[in-house]
């Protein structure tokens, strides 16, 4: 049979806002700020409307009148993570600054998205993302980062998208990483220098993992070298697209 009635939106960035109370006992941005603090302390696993409720001293009932479900508490709360990453501009029109300007940028995302490792697991489920006032305004001054590097707008727009890929997909495997060593207990130095053992022993079987291993510093800053992969990879995104820019 046909359905009736009004079409459920798929997202809370295309419903309707619902008229408030004058005086209402909870504000959307209060739930959305505990959500978040509840995100980051718990995980993604602890977000339930009963316990936000709790935690906001409110029945779950009264959260209904901002948010529909979970799922829309979850797209505000991405949202307002976004909102929390700052997009420098160059200091003059040098090429050295605009692109110690776009390298910061992606530093900026990537440090914001470790802020908050749940986000891993939620960002490939928010299809309406990009509907967010907070992404809205990140993009908008994303394209005029690159606009000011020589880039069109057409070309800015793949630039954008091609380092905000690069950037989610490195930060979500550090996020997922880093909340495997928040859970065993242990630093991540320490983690680092007692799996090595094993490692070493894992890629005798493989002569090019076993030679990349081998030219790898025993004893290597842990931190550093996760640093030191996301600045070389940057790095030649930016390049690649410089090249392709100027084409």
């Amino acid at each position: 049979m046909p359905r009736t009635g009004k079409p459920t939106a798929i997202s809370v960035w295309t419903r309707p806002q619902r008229p408030r109370r004058e005086q209402p006992a909870l504000s959307r941005e209060q739930i959305v700020s505990e959500a978040i603090a509840l995100l980051d302390s718990e995980g993604i696993e602890a977000l339930s409307m009963r316990k936000l409720g709790t935690r906001l001293n409110a029945g779950a009932t009264s959260l209904y009148t901002h948010v529909s479900n979970k799922d829309e508490i979850i797209e505000l709360a991405v949202d307002q993570v976004y909102g929390e990453i700052e997009v420098p501009q160059p200091v003059s029109e040098s090429h050295e600054d605009w692109l110690t300007a776009a390298k910061q940028f992606a530093e900026n995302v990537r440090a914001t998205l470790l802020r908050h490792p749940w986000i891993a697991s939620v960002l490939g489920e928010l299809g309406m993302a990009h509907l967010g006032p907070n992404m809205m305004g990140l993009t908008e001054e994303m394209l005029g980062l690159f606009e000011s590097g020589g880039f069109d707008l057409e070309t800015s727009e793949i630039a954008g998208k091609t380092i905000w890929a690069y950037v989610i997909g490195v930060a979500l495997t550090e996020a997922a990483y880093l909340t495997t060593l928040a859970r065993s207990g242990r630093a991540e130095q320490e983690w680092h220098d007692m799996i090595q053992p094993a490692a070493a022993e894992a890629v005798q079987a493989y002569p090019r993992l076993r030679k990349m291993y081998a030219m790898s510093p025993r004893g290597s800053d842990a931190i550093t070298a996760r640093q030191g992969f996301f600045e070389v990879g940057i790095t030649c995104i930016l390049d690649g697209l410089q090249a392709h820019a100027a084409r």
